[in-house]
């Protein structure tokens, strides 16, 4: 493909495609939002508001593809946002039920949705900013598992976003970001922080509170929030957070990142560390997500060293440096199901906890199975004892909130054992009955056990505190006492849960480093 000029690929990232703009004058019964950029034209549904597409940065192709997010070119008119944008780029045709996308895949995808009760009101409504999964290499804010109405129809104003992911939205190259210390790298991330400046500039024409912002995420998202906990340039832009499991996986040094981008750049026909930027940035943007499951990869961590992550995030919570803002943090019963996923072998971890003469069977009496003892020691290792260590670590200062999900679906009980990875979303999002995406259908007691669920989450994001009606009482865990509330057959608060178990990982871990090292 020839290289555009430098001012082509400007203007072309500056302005949207035509049939993007609708006409001056909007539909007379569809919902039309002011922006700073521009009046968006949505869509009534459920007696929402409901505004799908809505552009928070300029394209990132050409000239700035591996550069922040620049802002979004003002346009005349009113610009439709009545449908779901591209998503990012990533492997094509994962499965929505593996946490993929079924829509069209584009570099140009800095795009959000929002789903709100009342956009024409000048509003004070809690903001609920959802931030997707996948290993920070797949998925896409554009399914509908994350469809935002449920929480709305709470009150809330409901944000989903995209983000650039693989080597498109981590990456670090000689020729991109030389050899400056500082230089940008975590641009997935840096696009999260666009989204939510986006969120503080615009959120009130939705009726949002820009001064009430819940960031929540899952498994990369998840990471994502405790990210932005630690990263300086999100410091203001969001109030309270929900961490879904989030995994205990160290972020790459950008020696690291380096060695691994020059790789991909060999991998995607260049010289190496030799390839020039232009050569990188004229390389199509599929064919970095056609490498095949060999084929090298930061997945699933961030990159240290730049603005956006200047240090590790357990180094921050560490050092009480992160945003000291009310947190929910918890996994889930069956987290192994996404050990592959992470390149973490279950029964290599036995092995390791073994050489390291850890009494694994101590703490798993009954089980006799290596296979299962592998699964519930990577369940405890990469997530259950990393959210008691970052709880442990934030509740020192700041109001903090743990939870364990093991409430099987109802049609799945006695099937599987356990709650596997992302399986609580439905719950939480409220979409179980019309996602398309349950392996089987949700019931009635399903359907009220997502409610409970959902009343929790916007309790939180409404006061600062899920303090949910008609439910049981969420104890704040903390440093003197050990609390966590089990999501399960029923909601109970539990004391010491695991603790001892989790305590002799968290342990290990510190002296040994991470088993869970890839």
């Amino acid at each position: 493909m020839k290289a555009l000029s430098v001012a082509v690929l400007l203007l072309a990232a500056a302005f949207p495609p035509a049939d993007r703009v609708a006409a001056a004058e909007p539909s007379s019964s569809a919902p039309v939002v002011a922006t700073r950029s521009g009046r968006v034209e949505g869509r009534a549904e459920k007696g929402l508001e409901v505004f799908r597409g809505v552009p928070f940065a300029a394209p990132p192709v050409g000239a700035l593809r591996w550069r922040e997010p620049q802002p979004v070119a003002a346009w005349n008119g009113t610009r439709k946002a009545d449908a779901y944008a591209a998503s990012c780029m990533q492997k094509a045709g994962i499965p929505v039920s593996a946490g993929g996308t079924d829509g069209p895949l584009s570099e140009d995808c800095l795009y959000l949705n929002v789903w709100t009760p009342a956009a024409a009101t000048t509003g004070r409504r809690p903001v609920m900013v959802w931030i997707h999964g996948g290993a920070l290499v797949y998925g896409s804010g554009n399914v509908a598992l994350f469809d935002g109405s449920a929480l709305a129809q709470r009150g809330a104003v409901v944000v989903v976003i995209n983000y650039r992911m693989g080597a498109l939205g981590f990456f670090s190259h000689p020729a991109i970001d030389g050899n400056g210390p500082s230089s940008p790298v975590n641009y997935g991330l840096l696009d999260q922080i666009a989204a939510l400046r986006w969120v503080r500039d615009n959120i009130a024409a939705f009726g949002g509170d820009p001064g009430n912002v819940t960031i929540f995420g899952e498994s990369a998202g998840a990471q994502s929030v405790l990210a932005l906990y630690a990263s300086p340039l999100a410091q203001g832009l969001f109030h309270k957070g929900i961490a879904q499991s989030p995994y205990g996986i160290p972020s790459h040094t950008r020696t690291k990142a380096r060695e691994v981008s020059e790789q991909v750049a060999t991998a995607v026909g260049l010289a190496g560390a030799s390839a020039t930027a232009a050569q990188l940035r004229a390389v199509p943007a599929a064919r970095f997500f056609q490498l095949g499951d060999k084929g090298p990869t930061l997945a699933p961590g961030f990159i240290v060293g730049d603005q956006a992550m200047p240090r590790p995030i357990l180094e921050v919570f560490q050092q009480g440096k992160q945003a000291r803002m009310p947190l929910i943090i918890g996994s889930n019963s069956d987290e192994a199901t996404v050990a592959t996923a992470f390149g973490v072998d279950p029964a290599k971890v036995v092995e390791k906890l073994r050489a390291a003469k850890f009494l694994l069977r101590k703490f798993y009496p009954g089980v006799t199975d290596d296979a299962q003892l592998g699964r519930e020691a990577v369940r405890d290792l990469v997530f259950t004892a990393f959210v008691r260590r970052i709880a442990y670590l934030h509740s020192q200062s700041t109001p903090t909130w743990r939870y364990y999900f093991s409430h099987v679906q109802q049609g799945l009980q006695g099937k599987v054992p356990g709650v596997g990875h992302g399986n609580e979303i439905p719950f939480v999002m409220g979409t179980g009955g019309n996602c398309d995406c349950m392996l089987v259908p949700f019931t009635a007691a399903d359907r009220r056990f997502s409610r409970q669920i959902g009343d929790y989450w916007f309790a939180f994001a409404r006061s600062g505190r899920p303090d949910a009606a008609n439910a049981p009482v969420w104890a704040q865990d903390g440093v003197r006492e050990a609390r966590t509330l089990e999501f399960g057959d029923e909601v109970a608060l539990r004391k010491d849960f695991m603790k001892a178990r989790l305590n002799a990982f968290i342990a290990i871990l510190k002296m040994t480093g991470a088993l869970t090292a890839r």
